[in-house]
């Protein structure tokens, strides 16, 4: 539903909006090192120790390893800070100068490293104190969305209108990243706008089923085809149930019955069985919606379910869009598949191919909001009151609503049927503007700033003498505001307000709550014990729910999960049950790892998981006869399992392949700096790239053996490869292999073996996976350090600069007694000086 506007008040409005957006559209940009005031020369100790031990191998472009000393030679600048610092840790880490070089000054190189630490802290430290080390950064697409339904009180899943956010390895709010186009401009508004349209629109509907909702039963007869013989793709109606058998032809199962009126949440209580089971006397079903229809392929997951023989209820809710609709039917690649002609299904063909399927008893059928109708009331209007319509109004709207609905236009709300109840129109209106502006803006805000924004909607008022038209255009420049969209804060130490919004967007990914803004407000957020007690309650607060789930999607690529798709001809029983089923492992094991404060030894090494009897059944788990049921549970494992810890979980390995072969380089990179802490720059240009051996007669062990015998690829392939070979028994879909498979185009080639041994970066060598995990599961110090480095950039929106160095160390030393529990982790990120300055 829409609150209209004529096209003169749109205009007036857009040129409004623009303006104000236009002023914040290079606020974003900048660049990923620090616009240092002038070029910073290298002290004497630095220069001469660069000018006789480094010149002689990376004198020009083609220098080994791809590095040129001339460009680190004009001193520290914003094009060569990640040059000067990658120099500094390869003489740290003892790389460079190689070791064998005896002609070295060990007492030259301590006092460049000395040297060089100083220098660069304190130039970054005067661009802190300058500027701050994060640039303005606005809300993310998420924290957008769901900033708009914490003031609005809607349920509108808005980021879907939102083009994808660029990544800096993998985290989306990174600062530096966020410039804003005409396009992206025009992009807020829209979602500005039908926010606004979702929560102006249910508060004044007309009609009560468009501001509470509405339940309908949907028995068999209804939700199988309508004519009994008729070929198509919905159920057939045996025994009094709609029945699917198992198939792989798309949008068989769909239900016409089910397809949503208008655009919302909607509840099924669905009651189901199984047909003639073939695993564990069950079947596993999945719930999806779409419009189930050739020219929109792309079904939205809800939900898999494992049906027994006995008719059981389970309950799912989705958003759907106009015109979707349920598509119900068994999927698991493991059960025979269904054949039939012509891409339609005939009644009476699935029960002779002995096939397993779902018999659907009933469906009751509900339209919900997530917010009651008082609390959705109270966000736009405060304690005002409407005037409800006439029965006889609502049946014109109704009317209304329908003859648009044929003609293909958006409902609307009719506003003379239902208006706010006002006898001081210009007062009420700045009152509410007023009280908008200072939610939006999340901190306190002066009265003449509000009053600017207030003064709008009068003027409105005073022209059209509509005051629901003259309120909304008030908020919609209030949601347009520069105030709303970026994180605003001033260099040095954040103030309280700051410090809510820092911590509410980093734990929750919406607006501080009450009790944020109350400690705020009191000035208590300065204070350390009181943060990490609202990390513990916000933890524990439903919201907190998300966090894992947030940050497994930027820190562990899980949001990519669907960037490829295995090979059917290669992984056949891989389906979606089991990749959902993955990408809770992942998202369960990480949040149990934060509320029972675990270790980080557990990123790498543990002796339990978090699977489903599908995903056990999948990962060939020896204690799989134990595990009954769909719900993800918390299992023991053996050590013939060759699992546990997030390295070893599906949805890792999943993301880290492209669905066809695996690379223990593209591996070894993901684990190296995503779980290791471990920064692998890019090849130098004039390497080759790794190709994988299509005939199959060689490993990719045996391809990377030229590289390691090239001096400019050994430095980093020592660090690459070894987590990469270790991570060779997991093949695309994350199942554990010994073997390599046939190649298809090669008959007579043979399945090579697995090797999985190697030797770490300094020297520790393993003989297979379960050996690496251990060995870098006695490493909690170096994995507490790559948390603490992500949770900071991922807490901050910008990157960990040299000068953060001494910030992480003290947080991993502040944990150590907790073992590096996660949570306390956390606590230390949230308490730290990068955290709490700009």
């Amino acid at each position: 539903m829409h609150c209209t506007l004529n096209s003169e008040d749109t205009l007036r409005l857009n040129n409004f909006t623009f303006s104000i957006l236009l002023l914040t559209a290079t606020a974003g940009s900048g660049l990923g090192g620090f616009a240092f005031a002038q070029e910073a020369s290298a002290p004497l100790s630095v220069a001469s120790f660069v000018q006789n031990n480094c010149i002689d191998c990376h004198d020009g472009p083609d220098g080994d390893g791809g590095f040129d000393v001339a460009e680190v030679a004009d001193g520290l600048t914003p094009a060569n800070v990640d040059r000067w610092v990658r120099v500094f840790d390869r003489v740290h880490d003892g790389e460079m100068p190689p070791p064998e070089d005896a002609s070295v000054d060990k007492k030259a190189k301590r006092e460049f490293v000395k040297a060089t630490s100083e220098w660069i802290k304190s130039e970054q430290a005067k661009e802190f104190a300058k500027n701050g080390r994060v640039p303005s950064r606005r809300l993310t697409n998420l924290q957008l969305e769901r900033t708009l339904q914490d003031l609005l009180a809607i349920d509108v899943p808005l980021s879907r209108q939102l083009p994808e956010e660029p990544r800096t390895n993998g985290f989306t709010g990174i600062a530096f990243n966020q410039s804003i186009s005409h396009f992206q401009l025009e992009q807020h508004l829209g979602v500005v706008d039908a926010a606004l349209d979702a929560a102006f629109g249910r508060v004044l509907a007309a009609d009560q089923e468009d501001r509470i909702g509405w339940t309908k039963m949907l028995p068999a007869e209804k939700l199988a085809r309508s004519k009994r013989q008729k070929r198509c793709r919905e159920p057939e109606l045996i025994d009094r149930s709609a029945v699917t058998w198992h198939s792989t032809m798309a949008f068989y199962g769909r239900l016409p019955a089910t397809t949503a009126p208008a655009d919302g949440w909607y509840r099924f209580k669905i009651k189901a069985k199984a047909l003639n089971p073939k695993i564990d006397n069950s079947v596993w079903c999945t719930v999806r919606s779409g419009p189930c229809v050739a020219n929109a392929p792309v079904l939205d997951w809800i939900q898999s379910i494992e049906l027994g023989t006995s008719f059981q209820e389970f309950t799912c809710e989705a958003w759907l869009n106009e015109g979707d609709k349920l598509e119900i039917k068994p999927y698991d690649r493991d059960l025979k598949v269904g054949k039939f002609k012509g891409g339609q299904v005939d009644t009476g063909v699935g029960a002779p191919q002995n096939l397993a399927g779902v018999a659907i008893k009933s469906i009751e059928m509900s339209r919900f909001f997530k917010n009651d109708e008082d609390k959705a009331k109270v966000a736009i209007l405060s304690k005002m009151k409407t005037r409800m319509p006439s029965k006889a109004a609502v049946k014109r709207a109704k009317a209304r609503r329908e003859k648009n609905r044929k003609k293909k236009i958006d409902a609307i709300v009719d506003l003379p049927e239902q208006r706010v109840i006002t006898t001081d129109p210009v007062k009420d209106l700045k009152k509410l503007v007023a009280r908008f502006a200072q939610r939006s803006f999340r901190r306190r805000a002066s009265k003449e700033l509000l009053d600017r924004y207030a003064e709008l909607a009068v003027q409105e008022y005073e022209r059209s003498k509509d005051f629901v038209t003259a309120l909304r255009l008030g908020y919609r420049a209030v949601l347009c505001s520069p105030r709303f969209m970026y994180f605003r804060e001033k260099p040095g130490e954040l103030d309280d307000f700051e410090i809510a919004s820092r911590l509410s967007y980093m734990l929750w990914n919406r607006m501080p709550d009450p009790e944020l803004f109350g400690l705020a407000d009191k000035g208590k957020l300065n204070d350390a014990k009181v943060i990490e007690e609202q990390v513990d309650r916000m933890l524990k607060d439903p919201k907190g729910a998300s966090f894992a789930a947030d940050f497994a999607d930027q820190w562990l690529d899980i949001s990519q999960i669907d960037f490829t798709q295995p090979d059917r001809r290669m992984f056949g029983d891989y389906d979606p049950v089991v990749q959902q089923a993955m990408v809770d492992e992942t998202i369960t094991y990480l949040d149990n790892m934060i509320q029972k404060n675990l270790g980080v030894k557990a990123i790498v090494d543990s002796n339990f998981t978090f699977v489903n009897s599908r995903l056990a059944r999948y990962y060939r788990l020896k204690s799989k006869a134990k595990i009954k049921g769909d719900e993800i549970r918390r299992i023991k494992l053996s050590p013939e399992d060759h699992r546990g810890g997030l390295v070893s979980q599906g949805a890792i390995m999943k993301v880290t392949a492209n669905g066809t072969a695996t690379s223990p380089v593209v591996r070894g990179v993901w684990i190296s700096e995503r779980l290791l802490g471990v920064t692998i720059p890019p090849p130098p240009s004039n390497v080759p790239a790794v190709e994988p051996d299509i005939r199959g007669a060689k490993t990719m062990r045996e391809v990377l053996a030229k590289h390691m015998s090239d001096a400019s690829c050994a430095s980093c392939h020592r660090k690459v490869d070894p987590p990469g070979f270790a991570l060779e028994v997991f093949d695309p879909t994350g199942r554990y292999r010994t073997r390599y498979p046939k190649p298809r185009k090669n008959k007579k080639a043979k399945a090579l073996a697995v090797n999985a041994s190697g030797k770490t970066a300094d020297g520790v060598k393993f003989k297979d996976f379960d050996e690496f995990k251990k060995i870098f599961g006695k490493r909690s110090d170096q994995l507490a350090h790559n948390v603490v480095e992500k949770l900071l950039v991922y807490g901050t929106g910008a990157r960990l600069e040299f000068a953060d160095r001494d910030a992480v160390e003290a947080c991993v030393k502040a944990a150590k007694k907790s073992n590096y529990g996660f949570r306390t982790l956390i606590k230390k990120v949230v308490t730290s000086d990068v955290f709490l300055n700009k």
